[in-house]
């Protein structure tokens, strides 16, 4: 935010029970955190002296939840409507008459410093200022299902939020509302009381989350980056009968030794998406020297590094894995296990790749000593 803006305080509306969208929606995940912890850290990130969090009643442990580890925040109750949410919000205020205050709703999550800076710097000619965007569909009127006359679109916006105002502007303006009237939002309660709002430029990004769709359209908009990470492993050959690789059981009349079921192919990709998450490696997670690894399915293993994944708002996009043995033969088996790992990932079968090779009878693998895999995955993680 530019140095000049002045000290802001803002009003976070949390406190809809999310109907349309099937449940309480500022709590949900968007991006590996909750939706209201975005616009709070946004808020805060562009130098908001003081944000006041709306809740309804009773949903104190959840906000406690999602806010955790950032300061400068603090809860109100919320009310029987949205306006009873926003002035409660501002009662919670404290500060001179001409404090800009920021009133944004949680399910508007994507916000960005630049919003922020143009509302507060609309402040400096007006009595409140809104981000919007001009309405680019075309628009018809329909009656009982049928096409009546088109609206003419010239003129008419979509209105975002935060709308900013100064603290005593707003407060008045709520006291001087017809009582019973509902309220569309703080634009057209301070434009009644014959204050001048100007709109500012919106972002598409800063969409509402209404509907459960929403989710997925505000999912493919979080910010993100590519990160690679690599894994590898080994284990010696000992008396067996069969040898588990990528998560396919392949007869054999040697198997690998390991405090697990020795699956390298699984190990090294488990360490090879641990490691673009920066997240240590498979002995970190699966010691192993704990009892209750012993034997276990690596499958286990692997789908434990998805989920912390998942959990931090990442996606895999792509896995490839090379064995390196002179036996067994991989190749007739190599279509089977692609397609266990594309099981295991959640993966499409052309994100998923399995190769091996020999080293020409050198070192311990050439010597029939043991079996080696390396592995890289690329993952998506919010930035």
């Amino acid at each position: 935010m530019p140095s000049s803006l002045p000290a802001f305080a803002a009003v976070v509306v949390a406190a809809g029970s999310g109907s349309r969208s099937g449940g309480a929606k500022q709590w949900r995940g968007l991006g590996g955190k909750p939706v209201v912890r975005w616009s709070v850290e946004a808020l805060l990130q562009a130098g908001a002296e003081d944000v006041v969090v709306v809740i309804s009643p009773g949903s104190e442990a959840e906000a406690d939840s999602a806010l955790n580890g950032l300061a400068g925040w603090r809860l109100a109750s919320g009310g029987a409507t949205r306006a009873d949410s926003v002035r409660n919000g501002l009662n919670a205020l404290g500060g001179p008459g001409d404090r800009p205050v920021l009133i944004h709703d949680a399910a508007r999550p994507l916000l960005s410093a630049a919003v922020i800076g143009r509302t507060l710097e609309a402040l400096s000619d007006a009595d409140g200022a809104l981000p919007a965007l001009p309405v680019a569909d075309s628009l018809r009127r329909g009656v009982e299902g049928r096409l009546a006359e088109p609206v003419d679109r010239e003129s008419l916006w979509r209105a975002q939020t935060p709308q900013a105002f100064r603290l005593s502007t707003i407060r008045d303006a709520y006291a001087a509302w017809p009582e019973g009237e509902a309220a569309t939002d703080e634009a057209t309660v301070v434009q009644r009381a014959g204050g001048r709002v100007r709109i500012v430029e919106g972002d598409a990004r800063l969409l509402k989350l209404t509907y459960p769709e929403d989710f997925a359209m505000a999912e493919a908009l979080v910010p993100r980056r590519t990160r690679i990470g690599q894994g590898f492993d080994a284990h010696r050959w000992g008396p067996g009968s069969s040898v588990w690789l990528c998560g396919v059981e392949i007869p054999h009349d040697q198997t690998l030794i390991g405090h697990s079921d020795a699956d390298a192919g699984l190990h090294a990709l488990t360490d090879a998406i641990l490691g673009a998450m920066g997240d240590g490696d498979i002995g970190d997670h699966f010691p192993p020297t704990d009892p209750q690894w012993k034997g276990a399915s690596s499958d286990r293993f692997l789908i434990h590094a998805v989920e912390r994944l998942h959990a931090r708002g990442g996606r895999l996009v792509n896995v490839d894995v090379t064995l390196i043995c002179e036996r067994p033969k991989v190749k007739p088996h190599r279509q089977a296990m692609r397609e266990r790992l594309a099981e295991l990932l959640s993966l499409p079968l052309d994100a998923v790749s399995v190769k091996a090779t020999t080293t020409e009878a050198m070192g311990f693998t050439g010597r029939g000593e043991g079996l080696a895999a390396q592995a890289v995955a690329s993952v998506e993680l919010p930035a």
